[in-house]
């Protein structure tokens, strides 16, 4: 295996790690491929990010998957608050049981306040909970992103998360997209964010021919887990910084404190003078400053 690529720094920074790696921690299976690129992906650069062509980065070299961190530092004061939605095969008995894997009123506050956000879903979550991915796939305050089908990792060392193998890690994601697009999500972006976020030179090439743009962030929450909503929200503004991407979740049972976070966190970021935007829009801005 291949030594990681700058593997989640800030992450490791962070007391929220474990908690975050055991959110993580439970998968599904690959399964059949779907469609070789998201319909609306380009190999290049995108300048002016929509729903039909959002921005993309240029391949990094040797044509491997660009992974985009954060914004521009220097474009004013812009944030994007991202959230996976984590659900994977084995929770399907969970989910049958009662277990809400699924957040309305996060989502519900989130189009109250009118914050724009971007929702990493895995193809299993969609599978679960189809209305609900339709209707944040039809709503323009939001865009969609692959977060894999099966959650598995995609590095042999990643907070003890099973893995997929090389061979897989192409048929994972587009089956991931399949999912989205059987579930209505009728413009799936070509972003992708590696379950426990973690990636490898291998990885990186294996998705080479998906056409995505790999999304991590510069803000670890820690919202998975926690109880304590005050101590993620402090967490949160002291790591914000212009540009910067947040990780969040919306899985009540993983999450439970996420929307009490998101209402105390939005008026003070705005206060401070930040304005809410998309990961597309972040990855345009970066596309102008260079």
């Amino acid at each position: 295996m291949i030594a990681p690529v700058r593997r989640l720094r800030h992450v490791r920074r962070a007391t929220a790690v474990c908690a975050l790696g055991a959110a993580l921690a439970a998968c599904g299976t690959a399964g059949a491929p779907g469609p070789a690129r998201p319909a609306h992906a380009k190999p290049g650069a995108s300048a002016s990010p929509s729903a039909s062509h959002p921005a993309v980065l240029t391949p990094g070299p040797g044509g491997l998957t660009p992974v985009f961190e954060h914004g521009p530092r220097d474009r004013g004061k812009t944030v994007a608050l991202t959230f996976d939605a984590d659900m994977t095969a084995d929770e399907g008995p969970r989910a049958a049981s009662g277990e809400h894997f699924d957040n309305p009123d996060l989502i519900g506050t989130l189009r109250t306040l009118k914050v724009p956000a971007t929702v990493f879903m895995t193809g299993r979550w969609a599978d679960q909970y189809p209305a609900q991915a339709r209707s944040l796939g039809h709503d323009p305050q939001f865009e969609v992103a692959n977060h894999s089908y099966s959650h598995y990792a995609f590095t042999s060392d990643c907070y003890g998360l099973p893995t997929v193998g090389a061979d897989h890690m192409r048929q994972d994601v587009e089956r991931a997209y399949a999912s989205l697009r059987k579930a209505g999500v009728p413009h799936p972006l070509p972003y992708f964010r590696f379950p426990g976020g973690c990636y490898d030179r291998q990885a990186l090439r294996a998705l080479s021919a998906v056409g995505v743009t790999a999304v991590q962030w510069d803000v670890v929450s820690g919202d998975a887990f926690a109880t304590d909503a005050d101590a993620v929200r402090r967490q949160v503004l002291d790591g914000v910084k212009p540009g910067s991407v947040v990780v969040m979740h919306c899985t009540r049972s993983a999450a439970p404190t996420t929307e009490r976070v998101v209402r105390a966190v939005v008026p003070e970021l705005r206060r401070q003078g930040y304005r809410f935007v998309k990961v597309s829009e972040l990855i345009a801005e970066t596309n102008g400053h260079r």
